[in-house]
C-alpha cells in the first residue's frame, strides 16, 4: 500500500510539472493581445521556461546528490506553486517571462528528484513498473495540458496558473507527509565539480546520455508538426487538429502503463530491441499515410512504442551512474529540452522544404537507429546483459 500510495504521488507530481509546460501554449494569443506585443515575441513566454529549466538542471543534479532529495523535491515543489501562481498575477510582460523562468527553474529542481529516487526505493524489478506510472503522468499532461488550459481560460487567462499552483501545493503537503528522507552518506559527499568530472569518466553513461538525445531530437522533430502536416496535408482545420492529437496520446499514454508487461513478457533486451525497430518502422510508413485516419492510427501506434520505451531509457540510464543519479536524471532532462530545441529547429526546415512528412519521417528514423546502435553497441540487446 505504501508503495502504491508513492507511485500514485510521483503520477501526480509528473503530472502537474507537466501540464504546466504545456498549459501556456493555448494562452498565447490572450497573453499577446493582454501585454500588447508581437506573435514573435510571445514565444519567449515558452522559451522562458525551458532556459530556466536546462539551466538549472545542470546545477541541481549534483546537489541532491549531496543532499536529501525529499528535501530538495519539497523546496522545488514550493517554489514551483509560488512562481506557477504569480504567473497569473503578472500584469506586465517582463514579470511574466521571470516567473515562468522561475517555474522552469522550480520544475527543473522537482522533477529529477522523481526519476532518482524510484530506483533507490523500489526493488530492482519494479522500477520500470514505477518508472511507467511517472511516465503516464507526463503522457496525460501532454494529451490535456492544451485543453485543459483552454478550458480553465474561459474563466481568465489568469485561473490554469492559479489551479495548477494550487494542486502543486496539495502536492507538496502530501510529499511531505508521505515521501521518506533519501539521504546520501555524508562519507559520500563531494563537490558538485567533482561529481561532474566522475560522471564524464564514466563512458557508457555518456553514450546512453547521447542516445537519449538523439533519440528526443528525433521524436520531437517529430511531434512538433504533426499538427503542420495535418494541416497541409490532409486540409484539417486547426479547431480539429487537438483531436486526433489526443488520439495520438492516448497511444502513449497506454504504453506507458503497460510497458512493463511487455518487458515481463519478452525480457528487457528483447522488448527494447522490438520497440526500437517498431518505432523506426512507424515512421517510415507514415508519410505513405493516404488519410488523416490512417496517419492517426501509426502515429497512435509510434506513441504507444515511445509511452514503453521511455521507461526503459530512464531506468537503463539510472543503472548507469548509481552513485550520481541526480545528476543523471537532471541531464536526461535537460538533453529533452535540448533535444525538443533542436529538433524543432530542424522540423521547421524539413517540413518546408519536402513534400508531405517525408523529410521529418526519415529524419526521425534516422535519428533513432543511430540511438539504437549506441545501445547495440553497450550489448543492451543481449540477455546477458546486466542493467542493475
Amino acid at each position: 500500500m505504501k508503495n502504491r500510495r508513492l507511485s500514485f504521488l510521483f503520477f501526480l507530481v509528473m503530472f502537474v510539472i507537466g501540464t504546466d509546460t504545456f498549459l501556456v501554449s493555448p494562452l498565447l494569443p490572450t497573453l499577446t493581445h493582454y501585454y500588447g506585443i508581437s506573435t514573435s515575441v510571445s514565444g519567449f513566454i515558452v522559451s522562458s521556461y525551458a532556459i530556466g529549466y536546462m539551466l538549472t538542471a545542470l546545477i541541481v543534479g549534483p546537489i541532491s546528490d549531496n543532499h536529501d532529495r525529499k528535501l530538495i523535491l519539497v523546496v522545488g515543489l514550493i517554489t514551483f506553486t509560488l512562481a506557477t501562481a504569480a504567473c497569473g498575477l503578472a500584469n506586465t510582460f517582463p514579470i511574466m517571462l521571470f516567473t515562468r523562468f522561475v517555474a522552469g527553474i522550480a520544475a527543473a529542481s522537482a522533477g529529477p528528484q522523481i526519476w532518482a529516487a524510484i530506483p533507490i526505493l523500489y526493488p530492482k524489478d519494479q522500477v520500470v513498473k514505477v518508472m511507467g506510472y511517472a511516465t503516464s503522468g507526463l503522457a496525460i499532461a501532454q494529451i490535456i495540458g492544451v485543453p485543459l488550459g483552454s478550458f480553465l481560460a474561459g474563466w481568465s487567462w489568469r485561473f490554469p496558473f492559479f489551479f495548477v499552483g494550487g494542486i502543486a501545493l496539495i502536492l507538496t503537503i502530501l510529499i511531505m507527509l508521505y515521501l521518506p528522507d533519501i539521504k546520501t552518506s555524508t562519507t559520500d559527499k563531494t563537490t558538485s565539480l567533482n561529481i561532474y568530472r566522475h560522471f564524464f569518466k564514466n563512458k557508457p553513461a555518456l553514450k546512453l546520455l547521447f542516445s537519449y538525445l538523439l533519440f528526443q531530437t528525433a521524436n520531437f522533430c517529430a511531434f512538433s508538426f504533426i499538427g503542420t502536416w495535418f494541416f497541409k496535408s490532409f486540409s484539417l482545420p486547426v479547431t480539429a487538429i487537438g483531436g486526433f492529437i489526443l488520439i495520438i496520446g492516448v497511444g502513449q499514454f497506454v504504453g506507458s502503463l503497460l510497458g512493463s508487461r511487455i518487458v515481463k513478457l519478452l525480457t528487457l533486451p528483447r522488448a527494447f530491441f522490438l520497440e526500437f525497430v517498431l518505432f523506426i518502422f512507424g515512421y517510415l510508413i507514415l508519410p505513405f499515410s493516404t488519410s488523416i485516419i490512417m496517419a492517426t492510427i501509426i502515429l497512435a501506434l509510434i506513441y504507444f512504442i515511445g509511452g514503453a520505451i521511455f521507461p526503459l531509457f530512464m531506468s537503463t540510464l539510472q543503472a548507469t551512474a548509481p552513485k550520481e543519479r541526480g545528476t543523471m536524471s537532471s541531464l536526461t532532462n535537460a538533453a529533452m529540452y535540448l533535444g525538443e530545441a533542436v529538433g524543432g529547429a530542424f522540423g521547421g526546415i524539413l517540413i518546408k522544404n519536402f513534400p508531405g512528412f517525408f523529410g521529418i519521417s526519415v529524419f526521425t528514423a534516422i535519428g533513432v537507429f543511430l540511438a539504437m546502435l549506441l545501445y547495440a553497441q553497450q550489448g543492451y540487446f543481449k540477455e546477458n546483459k546486466s542493467h542493475s
